[in-house]
């Protein structure tokens, strides 16, 4: 009877042992971060930097192209209203008014209005060069950023790795884990921020990308239909 409580006690206490254990490994991101030493840390603070700058940068361009694509659905029925009565100034006070990208394409055209079409449509070509221009301005950050991130990472990875070889080069056939493990922890989490980083300004980029294709689309479109009641015989 004292034998099987004895057991159970010891069973018990080997239990809480390995509780206790398994709740010492447990680490904290700051900890991962810190675990990498001095050279994972310097790696992991460039890339959250970098990550600041895309959130930045994405956020500031999605309200910047949503500002953009706003447009009255009846603006160029006015436009034209006011052309085909010979309202020049009515139709460049209402282009004022709107003070979008398309509004400024049709607002270059009307100035052209009187001389030949070809003239008119090159205008308003170069008026639209200007405002895509101003649509993608430091969307090529984030291309750059999803692209030089893994890179970053993957630097980390190759510090890691020599530093860990290093170690094992130095230790005499007694190998110390802890110095041993500074080296990989730098190694991994480096390349998984780098990653993280990669891949969030990669979508990114990319949203922006379809984003700015939907306003370039509506100032083509709305063009071409201006100049084509421009062409109609009056």
């Amino acid at each position: 009877m004292l034998n099987i409580v004895l057991q159970d006690s010891a069973q018990d206490g080997a239990s809480l042992q390995l509780e206790s254990e398994q709740t010492e490994k447990t680490l904290s991101i700051i900890e991962l971060i810190s675990s990498g030493g001095t050279a994972g840390t310097v790696i992991i603070a460039i890339l959250f930097v970098l990550l600041i700058v895309a959130i930045y940068i994405y956020f500031e361009r999605v309200f910047a192209i949503k500002e953009a694509s706003k447009i009255d659905p009846n603006f160029m029925n006015q436009i034209k209203d006011h052309v085909t009565h010979g309202k020049i100034d009515s139709a460049q006070m209402l282009c004022t008014q709107v003070n979008s990208p398309v509004s400024r394409l049709i607002s270059k055209g009307i100035t052209r209005i009187g001389k030949p079409l070809e003239d008119i449509n090159t205008a308003i070509e170069n008026a639209g060069r200007l405002e895509i221009y101003g649509l993608e301005k430091h969307v090529s950050v984030l291309a750059t950023i999803s692209g030089v991130a893994p890179m970053i990472g993957f630097l980390g990875t190759v510090i890691g790795m020599i530093l860990s070889i290093f170690e094992i080069a130095n230790s005499g056939g007694q190998i110390d884990i802890k110095q041993l493990s500074d080296g990989l922890y730098t190694a991994m989490t480096t390349t998984v921020g780098g990653l993280i980083v990669g891949i969030i300004a990669y979508i990114a980029y990319n949203h922006l990308v379809v984003r700015t294709n939907k306003v370039v689309y509506q100032m083509e479109a709305n063009s071409v239909e201006f100049l084509d009641h421009l062409s109609e015989p009056i």
